[in-house]
């Protein structure tokens, strides 16, 4: 069974979908403002909406069913709606007090979100355009629709567990937005292309199943079934970069989920990424990362603590709101 190539890239670099805002709106509508995030994207669950943003000369229309993924721009502005009157301004907020109850067959209906990414995710940045457009009317994007669909019925109707609910499909949710968009554009080089590329999927299944092995040129142009010339030209304008260099970033990233969510020592994780030592390893990482191996895993878990404080520090006080509601709540009843 062929290694899902994938979701193995997925995992390393911690893809999260996140759905942040949403609104529904009848009549005429404009919403704008700064991008703050490294990957925007927006659905359009109904309606028709106009999307611009810096980078592209004409706006994009979307329709139901529609995704744009904004990569590291700066500004957006999206407006819909027809009629005479004055366009009213949008601030998408929280979906779950915005989409309670709305008509699909009248109102412009849109939901978005990020993608959140490890340190290790730029090798998503690099694989996507500065802005794509997710069309879902076409056959391939059934599941996208159904997806969309999904997310917007948790959404409005609040069911028990709608919060898990809406954290699973908007991670799927990222996903088929990825599966749609290799199948609809000329992706950029980059590890994207590379995976859809059936030519030279058996070379990076074995450079995936065995990182650590020193690889020629020879093994994997045969493996693909190709002349070593024309393996190492192919992969180059496929992938952006020659076979040993892609072996050498695959590698970077498998250090870097082993320092992440293990305590795997330095020299051992060396040797099992084909190093010849450990130091060898750590001039590598250190080029590649700008940290040390080490640094680098200091670094993860001092960000960890910092983000465990801060929720427990949330958790009390929300258990303090709480606690001050309660006896409010108990004082006011005492009066009556």
């Amino acid at each position: 069974m062929d290694r899902d190539q994938l979701s193995e890239v997925f995992d390393l670099i911690e893809v999260r979908g996140v759905l942040s805002g949403g609104f529904a709106e009848r009549g005429r509508w404009v919403s704008r403002g700064e991008l703050r995030t490294a990957l925007k994207f927006f659905a359009l669950v109904s309606g028709h909406a106009r999307l611009t943003t810096d980078g592209i000369d004409a706006p994009i229309e979307l329709e139901p069913g529609d995704v744009a993924v904004l990569n590291n721009r700066s500004w957006l502005e999206l407006e819909g709606g027809t009629g005479a009157g004055p366009r009213s301004e949008i601030t998408p907020e929280d979906p779950s007090a915005d989409l309670v109850g709305v008509d699909l067959g009248t109102d412009d209906v849109l939901v978005g979100g990020r993608v959140e990414l490890d340190p290790a995710g730029q090798a998503l940045l690099q694989a996507l355009p500065p802005v794509g457009h997710i069309r879902g009317s076409t056959a391939e994007s059934a599941t996208l629709r159904g997806t969309i669909r999904r997310v917007f019925d948790e959404v409005s109707n609040r069911r028990i567990g709608a919060e898990f609910a809406i954290r699973q499909h908007a991670q799927l949710l990222v996903l088929e937005m990825m599966r749609v968009y290799s199948d609809q554009a000329e992706l950029p080089p980059g590890w994207l292309r590379l995976l859809t590329d059936e030519r030279l999927r058996p070379a990076i299944g074995l450079m995936h199943a065995e990182p650590g092995k020193a690889w020629s040129l020879d093994e994997l142009s045969r493996a693909a079934a190709m002349s070593r010339s024309s393996f190492a030209e192919r992969f180059r304008a496929v992938a952006g970069v020659p076979p040993l260099t892609y072996l050498g970033r695959w590698r970077m990233l498998l250090g870097q989920r082993a320092l992440r969510d293990s305590d795997v020592r330095i020299g051992a994780l060396a040797a099992e990424l084909g190093y010849t030592s450990e130091s060898a390893f750590s001039t590598a990482f250190k080029r590649h990362v700008g940290l040390s191996p080490l640094r680098y895993r200091q670094r993860l878990r001092t960000r960890e603590l910092a983000l465990n404080g801060a929720s427990t520090a949330a958790e009390r006080a929300d258990g303090r709101t709480g606690a001050a509601r309660r006896i409010t709540a108990q004082s006011a009843e005492s009066r009556r």
